[in-house]
């Protein structure tokens, strides 16, 4: 990553710098999205904004996104660091302010682009899947009303952490946190989905999850793969009884969980491959990223 967008230029990563006093550095005041591109296109990019402003409306940071211009910024940014498709984080900082806790809002926010490469992720994570690890670190409960997907990111950090330490690890899986009440709640960067019977099941809101944009399109989906979606408040063990299971987010889209762990307790999901109400989901998921809509 040779440049970085500052507030609508592309400047070298070097040069890419904010204040000390910005309080998205001091107090975690900003917020980001990621999303990937298809054909160039960034996906489901006006998804992404509104979440963004809404948070921004709750934080008191002044964000009137310009569709267009965004993208052209985004072409830009894509365009200096050599790219055709790319991952990319758009984050909003709330600005320099006093050092202390202000009561009004934010004034002049920063804005950031960083775009790298997409990872490149191999076809068998699509047929053979990846592992779930059970993590002992509950997930904390949001800050206000509905989680904000902001710059204060401990709480993943520390299930990364400890995910670290299980043999797990060294084979991609990813951790489940669930919520102090014991329920599921998501993965450290996914949302998570499970099949039993015809219905798909997902986390409410309400358990503090971070309302994934790939998660919303995967719940308008659900009837067209056979499927009746279904969100409310779930345990372990129903994940371990589930005939498919698989994740979400947006930059490896829909994710299958062939195995679970609980400590060094392994529990093969189906068949141990990408089940079929999965791969349709799949499916429907990238025509609709190929219409870019």
């Amino acid at each position: 990553m040779k440049y970085i967008g500052l507030n609508n230029k592309a400047v070298d990563a070097k040069d890419a710098v904010v204040s000390a006093l910005d309080h998205g550095f001091l107090y975690g005041m900003g917020l980001f999205e990621t999303f990937r591109t298809y054909g160039g296109e960034p996906f489901l990019l006006q998804r992404h904004l509104d979440r963004m402003a809404e948070g921004c409306r709750q934080l008191g940071i002044p964000f009137a996104p310009d569709v267009q211009q965004l993208r052209e910024w985004i072409q830009l940014v894509m365009d200096k660091n050599e790219l055709n498709e790319a991952y990319v984080r758009y984050t909003v900082t709330a600005g320099e302010d006093i050092l202390g806790l202000p009561a009004g809002d934010y004034k002049q926010p920063n804005q950031l682009l960083y775009i790298k490469a997409l990872p490149v992720l191999p076809d068998s994570l699509y047929s053979e899947g990846k592992e779930l690890q059970l993590l002992h670190h509950r997930r904390n409960t949001p800050e206000g009303p509905v989680r904000l997907k902001s710059l204060h990111y401990m709480n993943n950090i520390l299930a990364k952490r400890e995910l670290a330490g299980y043999p797990s690890a060294s084979r991609g899986a990813e951790g489940l946190m669930l919520t102090a009440a014991g329920d599921i709640s998501e993965g450290i960067v996914s949302n998570i989905f499970f099949v039993a019977d015809n219905r798909l099941y997902t986390p409410d809101i309400t358990t503090g999850i971070l309302p994934g944009i790939t998660r919303e399109m995967v719940l308008e989906l659900a009837a067209s793969a056979g499927l009746h979606p279904e969100q409310g408040f779930y345990r372990w063990e129903q994940l371990e009884a589930a005939d498919e299971i698989f994740l979400t987010n947006s930059v490896q889209e829909i994710v299958p969980v062939t195995a679970l762990w609980n400590g060094d307790r392994r529990i093969t999901i189906g068949s141990g491959r990408c089940g079929e109400r999965t791969d349709a989901i799949l499916k429907l998921y990238r025509e609709r990223a190929g219409r870019l809509e």
